[in-house]
């Protein structure tokens, strides 16, 4: 069930069974020379639809912007300051803890987002801690949890791709925006055939270290086909983490 294609009616109706949502947090940015611009928010959506779907859950819109400035030198790529992304996980869990959800699960595309995620989460927690004893505000948990780090997830890229997965414009992740968007697929020449791994700081320092934007990663190996089989395998188990932490 997916908010933005829900009406408030239908939404007060759900609150009624559920508090708990997902939200699917990616990024905007480059995927090295074969992999979409919008790969982390693409990935986290499919999932998080997928899921919704799995768990019977309610499925926010997708938060498509994160923390990405190291990728600023790549065309195309966005970014949110990491104080800005704080604010607006903030203002997005105020607004839907306002109606009644109090469990949030985001369901993460993007490794950058994890640091100012948990932050956000810190901060949120705080309001509560830091009020006076008999306080109304409402009591709400926050997860993360990144699609990549599934058992199944980890299984599959070191099966189909073994030596090659990387750590960006992996081929797991491209492999799963070639099947959500078929008609997207691109082709391209890696050269190396498999990206150096190493460190970064700023948006310069990773364009120098990493020119066509991959670590580590050799993207072309993704296939629609991989895809469908990642997502078939990773499905199931974020249902279970989303059952298992509106339960607790």
């Amino acid at each position: 069930m997916q908010l933005h294609l829900s009406t408030w009616a239908e939404v007060e109706t759900y609150l009624k069974r559920s508090t708990g949502i997902i939200i699917p947090i990616g990024s905007t940015e480059q995927h090295g020379p074969n992999g979409l611009v919008g790969t982390d928010a693409i990935c986290a959506e499919v999932f998080a639809r997928e899921v919704g779907k799995v768990a019977e859950a309610m499925v926010a819109p997708t938060l498509s912007v994160g923390m990405a400035q190291h990728h600023l030198a790549f065309s195309g790529s966005m970014t949110l300051r990491p104080s800005t992304m704080i604010a607006v996980i903030r203002d997005w869990v105020a607004s839907l803890s306002r109606h009644g959800f109090d469990r949030f699960f985001f369901l993460n595309g993007h490794g950058g987002n994890i640091a100012t995620t948990t932050a956000a989460f810190s901060e949120i927690y705080a309001e509560a801690s830091l009020a006076q004893p008999g306080h109304n505000l409402p009591s709400v948990r926050c997860m993360i949890k990144n699609w990549w780090e599934a058992p199944s997830a980890k299984r599959l890229s070191n099966s189909l791709f073994p030596g090659e997965e990387g750590s960006h414009a992996t081929p797991s992740e491209v492999s799963v925006t070639f099947h959500a968007y078929p008609e997207a697929i691109k082709q391209a020449e890696m050269s190396p055939r498999v990206a150096p791994f190493g460190g970064f700081t700023d948006a310069a320092d990773y364009r120098g270290r990493f020119p066509d934007g991959r670590i580590g990663s050799n993207p072309a190996l993704a296939t629609a086909a991989h895809g469908k089989t990642i997502m078939d395998a990773v499905v199931p188990e974020l249902a279970e983490s989303y059952k298992a932490f509106i339960g607790a």
